[in-house]
């Protein structure tokens, strides 16, 4: 796995992380703004044929 790659997909596991805690908080606009980041990442992702493997979020 290439540095791209792994950074990438540590930048979604923190970031899925990062929505899980806003959520439990309550946090709407944290919310937001770590699903938009997210939704971001994941295009990037799949833009540069990156495998993300399913989430429960």
């Amino acid at each position: 796995m290439d540095a791209f790659t792994a950074g990438l997909l540590q930048r979604i596991r923190a970031t899925e992380s990062d929505l899980t805690r806003a959520r439990n908080e309550g946090d709407d606009f944290l919310v937001e703004v770590e699903q938009g980041e997210l939704d971001d990442l994941r295009r990037l992702a799949a833009e540069h044929g990156v495998e993300v493997g399913a989430s429960s979020l």
